[in-house]
């Protein structure tokens, strides 16, 4: 088996995930670490696989545009040269999710903050949600050190932004 990054961009619709998920599986593919979002009206699916050796990259990027919820879809699929395994700093602690209006620049002041604490941000989501004139960032960081003074940090960020900060630990 071969670890494998699969990427694959296209237009969101139902049943997406399934028609992705159902075929790796009947190609033999093993997922590990997998993501997928929505991104406007777009969506975004990535995993580092593990690949039987018989599936040439090319036959799995071809069997994966044959399904017709991929269509339109820009597919990738390379070798993934990195370690597939977690370290320490993968091992989520904490979540925290800050939201209220718009604010530019509120992901890069907030990655700033957990940066100056060493902490490692595993996962990133942001959301607009435009009726509401609400902004959403989620984080699932590690944070391996220090937290509670980095907590109070982002607590006070948000807070300075006019935001609400909730934490979770995990």
């Amino acid at each position: 088996m071969a670890a494998v990054l699969i990427s694959i961009s296209c237009p969101d619709r139902p049943g997406l995930i399934a028609a992705i998920t159902g075929r790796l599986f009947d190609l033999g593919v093993n997922l590990g670490d997998s993501s997928f979002a929505m991104l406007g009206a777009g969506a975004e699916f990535s995993s580092v696989c593990e690949v039987p050796d018989s599936l040439a990259l090319d036959d799995l990027q071809t069997e994966l545009a044959a399904l017709p919820e991929l269509a339109q879809a820009r597919i990738d699929a390379r070798p993934f040269e990195l370690d597939s395994a977690h370290g320490a700093l993968g091992r989520i602690t904490h979540r925290v999710i800050v939201s209220g209006g718009d604010r530019p620049g509120l992901v890069a002041r907030l990655s700033e903050v957990f940066g100056q604490f060493n902490a490692n941000i595993v996962r990133m989501d942001a959301q607009r949600v435009p009726e509401q004139n609400l902004y959403v960032t989620r984080f699932s960081v590690c944070l391996p050190e220090r937290a509670q003074a980095c907590l109070a940090t982002i607590t006070n960020t948000a807070g300075e932004l006019h935001l609400t900060c909730h934490i979770e630990e995990i």
